[in-house]
């Protein structure tokens, strides 16, 4: 059952002022085209699916510029030869010519084929979707992904898994595309020059935004996976500015606009391009085994992220104002990741979940929730020739001792909000829940067991990256031992990995749950070779992980 709300900046009268900001498509030179100027420009999509509808999207330009009626065609064999259902899709500039239908009395569990006929007779790609199951599974597999990020590598791990034949659905966790400019830190020029990614600079407008998604979606992996799997898709920070909250971004400036235009910008261009409908938040029935809560914690209700190292300037006890901070400010019972609404809403919906005798309660959500510390040891985060400066080492040092009071290393992450987290954690806890949390956004892969109170709470999966670099975009030491580092320094933690790229494979069953991290090659070798995996696994009633 879904949460019928919309995005708050999503009003019919907001996404004419964000289109406003936006010249007609057709007037924009040669160069600037990052796609197909007609016809079907970027193959087929679904998404959203539930157990008896799932939303599908494609892309069509009509010769003219103006707007065209799609006829829809679903069926249960590729050839079409007896259709199940029809609809009709309209495309047109208002949606950058995107076109997304609902389409509703699906059988569960089953998979359909679908395509999109233009009037002129012209078809786009054939696309592959099903609804949830009902009833009564042996065991569900899902595709997580996160950070994909064009200019930093390839999207092998997309490819990877749309060549797959035995996943059931995708999810994404966001930071699909990267709103950045394309010079940054650790870009590669043949990337960004080789994928033609536009506009190079930082997106702000709507015209940015709708030509970041052109230029991404034009990569066959993505198009791949989005053909042959319907996706459950959620908002990061990138898909909207860097470190995003409520009411602002951490890089977002007055010289960008005001906040709430370039919010709705974004948000605009995120639903024309995605296949997913406008609730920012909603609950997946997957058959009798799970249920799946798609959170939002960055727009609805998240509190603006802390400062840690304004509070500590010109402090002459750093260490004692630091602890001032942590039971001040960093404890605030009223700071939220999403709001009492939707922590509400989780709430009861945990409680109904295991009342109904469903086995696992998934969050699918952006950011990490165990707690990460500093490790006490980072001398192996740095090669023997390259150690480091002073000015690093003091702040390495610093982040130790804020380590050791319990203060942890991003005030982005759900360590920089406590009070929230121990809520989400306890409400777990009250319902009996066998919680699963996954999470992105990080770049790098982590295995958490999750307590509240002393007690065991649920675990907690973090993908690493489609193609963002992570811990190995600044330390260029062993990553073994790196690892190492962190695992002595934080005892929820089990394992993790810093410096691989790919995807998880998250296999759910009535007894347990297993997570396989699979590493592929991104950032200079297209190829679909997996390289090495890692599997664990949490058993029904256990609330702690083993090795798989």
């Amino acid at each position: 059952m879904t949460q019928r709300l919309s995005y708050p900046y999503l009003t019919r009268r907001s996404l004419l002022q964000a289109a406003a900001l936006a010249p007609a498509a057709a007037l924009l030179p040669g160069p600037l085209r990052a796609a197909p100027t007609q016809g079907f420009t970027h193959s087929v999509a679904s998404g959203d699916p539930h157990q008896e509808s799932v939303t599908l999207w494609t892309r069509y330009i009509p010769a003219d510029r103006g707007t065209a009626e799609l006829q829809v065609e679903i069926a249960r064999n590729l050839d079409f030869g007896q259709s199940v259902m029809r609809s009709v899709a309209k495309a047109g500039p208002e949606s950058d010519y995107c076109a997304k239908v609902r389409i509703a009395g699906l059988d569960p569990g089953a998979w359909y084929y679908y395509r999109f006929t233009a009037p002129d007779g012209q078809r786009s790609d054939i696309g592959r979707t099903r609804a949830l199951p009902a009833g009564p599974l042996g065991n569900f597999r899902i595709g997580v992904f996160s950070c994909a990020n064009a200019t930093s590598g390839w999207f092998n791990a997309y490819g990877h898994a749309a060549a797959r034949d035995d996943l059931d659905l995708i999810v994404h966790l966001g930071d699909y595309i990267y709103e950045s400019r394309l010079d940054r830190s650790d870009a590669l020029e043949e990337l960004a020059i080789g994928r033609n990614i536009q506009p190079r600079h930082e997106i702000v407008s709507l015209l940015d935004y709708r030509l970041r998604y052109a230029s991404y979606r034009m990569d066959p992996d993505l198009q791949a996976i989005h053909r042959n799997f319907p996706i459950i898709a959620m908002c990061d920070d990138h898909e909207t500015v860097n470190n995003s909250w409520q009411d602002g971004a951490e890089n977002h400036g007055e010289h960008e606009g005001p906040w709430p235009v370039r919010m709705r910008a974004a948000m605009q261009a995120w639903h024309e391009w995605m296949p997913m409908e406008s609730e920012p938040y909603a609950r997946y029935d997957l058959g009798d085994l799970a249920s799946l809560y798609r959170l939002e914690t960055r727009i609805v209700g998240r509190s603006r992220q802390l400062d840690l190292g304004a509070w500590l300037e010109g402090k002459t006890d750093p260490l004692a104002a630091a602890a001032e901070f942590r039971d001040g400010p960093l404890a605030d019972p009223g700071r939220t990741m999403m709001g009492a609404v939707q922590e509400q809403w989780l709430t009861n919906g945990l409680a109904a979940s295991c009342a109904a005798g469903v086995p696992w309660q998934i969050l699918a959500q952006q950011v990490i929730m165990g707690t990460t510390l500093m490790p006490r040891d980072y001398s192996a985060w740095f090669v023997p020739d390259a150690p480091p400066d002073a000015g690093k080492r003091a702040e390495l040092d610093l982040a130790v001792a804020l380590g050791q009071i319990g203060i942890g290393t991003s005030m982005d992450r759900w360590d920089g909000y406590p009070a929230a987290r121990g809520r989400i954690l306890s409400a777990a806890q009250s319902a009996g829940a066998d919680l699963v949390v996954l999470s992105g956004d990080s770049h790098n892969a982590w295995a958490f067991e999750l307590e509240q109170d002393g007690a065991p709470a649920g675990v907690e999966f973090a993908g690493h990256s489609v193609s963002s670099l992570g811990m190995d975009k600044r330390y260029f030491g062993d990553p073994p031992a790196i690892a190492r580092s962190f695992l002595e320094t934080n005892p929820s933690l089990k394992w993790c990995d810093t410096s691989r790229r790919g995807y998880m494979v998250v296999d759910i069953a009535p007894d347990r749950v297993t997570s396989e991290w699979l590493f592929l090659h991104s950032r200079h070798l297209r190829s679909h070779t997996v390289l090495d995996h890692h599997r664990m696994q949490v058993r029904k009633g256990v609330r702690r992980l083993e090795f798989a």
